[in-house]
């Protein structure tokens, strides 16, 4: 059923829906358009109604090929909406379900477009923060490029700021989705341009391996692979491809390439991937084994190994959760969380057999061997004493006599 949004535009039919709210297909002035409209408890929260007003300058200012355009912006009432270019095609996720992976020239020539749309905006001073392939929409109608690859653009620049209100979140929350959140994010440092190279990154490796290098499992774990893990290799891939991943993926922003300098080396590496098919890449298992499950809730994983779809999460008891929402809030984990012990340290493996510290049968043996200690060291104490008196009685020339009982034991030579 149709519905007004302000005065100049339509909603016709609901196209999808997200966390953020649901996109419309509408009609304005100037013919069809997509129209974002945001949930209704953000359309009352008077703070972000102001803040969606403040960004409006730089969100309509922000004009690239591969960029969705925002038209307008609406405040009317209970609806709040974002008015945007109409892409006729579907988003890199629904592509990624039917296709599970994609040949490494399509997934680069993709990866690349996005890129340029990302160097525009920091140019612009706006960071997306919220890169991932639900936010990636393929143009059907375009000229295909590389790999048969259909032009990129991205799309939903502001929300995630938007949202991201004092009054919405606390210092101790994380906006964005896990499996794509930069280590910086994770440890609570503001979200600067290098967020969107390593969420692009992240998004390349999955387009050519089918998952995502840290994602998986209950999101508290996630994030602390963000921090402390290592991207497992691909096979398969040029060596020149596979640098920028690892450039891109690095802990430290510093070290990441500008979006303008991804963009460029992707397509030098272009031609040396045409013809390859798409990776033959095992996926992780889709369940932890259940003997990890028992023994530790916090498992270290040896380095080069791959990673486990469904990880072990970092609250003992809580069932896995491949959570890919947009905008989750999460608790920052300390850093002890993250490192798995001590700041900048490796916790060392229990010996084989060991109990977990914690578990009943831990703290059942724990409590007979510190009886058993006890009660040996009570026998050592009464023994020491002992023949620490005899010994001082033998050794005293000073000593007066001994009676008949005590001088009939045997004495040291």
């Amino acid at each position: 059923m149709a519905r007004n949004i302000g005065s100049r535009y339509t909603a016709h039919q609901i196209l999808g829906r997200g966390s953020a709210g649901t996109v419309w297909l509408g009609e304005g002035p100037e013919g069809p358009v997509a129209i974002k409209l945001l949930r209704e408890d953000l359309a009352s929260d008077q703070e972000l109604v102001g803040r969606f007003v403040q960004e409006r300058t730089a969100l309509l200012g922000l004009d690239h090929p591969r960029v969705v355009a925002v038209r307008d912006l609406v405040v009317d009432g209970n609806d709040l909406a974002l008015v945007m270019d109409l892409v006729r095609g579907t988003d890199l996720r629904t592509r990624l379900d039917r296709e599970r992976r994609l040949a490494p020239e399509a997934a680069v020539a993709i990866t690349a477009d996005v890129a340029d749309g990302l160097a525009a905006a920091h140019a612009a001073g706006v960071v997306h923060r919220d890169v991932k392939p639900e936010n990636i929409l393929l143009d059907m109608e375009g000229p295909l490029g590389p790999g048969g690859a259909h032009p990129a653009l991205l799309t939903d620049f502001g929300v995630a700021k938007l949202i991201d209100t004092p009054g919405r979140t606390k210092a101790t929350r994380i906006i964005g989705t896990p499996d794509y959140l930069a280590p910086e994010i994770v440890e609570g440092l503001p979200p600067r341009a290098a967020v969107d190279i390593y969420a692009l990154a992240t998004v390349l490796y999955e387009l050519l391996a089918g998952f995502t290098p840290f994602g998986g499992g209950h999101p508290g774990a996630v994030l602390r692979r963000h921090v402390t893990e290592t991207v497992v290799p691909l096979p398969g891939i040029p060596e020149e491809l596979w640098q920028l991943i690892v450039q891109c993926l690095a802990k430290a922003p510093a070290s990441r390439l500008r979006a303008s300098e991804l963009a460029a080396r992707l397509r030098d590496v272009l031609p040396l991937l045409a013809g390859i098919p798409p990776l033959d890449v095992d996926e992780p298992d889709a369940e932890p084994a259940p003997e990890t499950q028992e023994e530790d809730p916090y498992p270290t994983r040896a380095e080069g190994s791959a990673p486990r779809r469904a990880a072990v999460p970092l609250v003992p008891g809580a069932s896995p959760d491949s959570n890919r929402d947009t905008h989750t809030s999460m608790r920052v984990p300390a850093p002890d969380e993250l490192a798995g012990g001590p700041l900048g340290t490796a916790r060392a493996p229990r010996p084989a057999g060991a109990r977990r510290p914690g578990s009943a049968r831990h703290k059942a043996e724990a409590v007979r061997k510190r009886r058993i200690t006890l009660s040996i060291a009570a026998v050592v104490v009464i023994g020491a004493l002992g023949a620490g008196g005899y010994l001082a009685t033998a050794g005293d020339s000073d000593a007066p006599p001994q009676d008949s009982k005590t001088s009939s034991q045997p004495q040291e030579p």
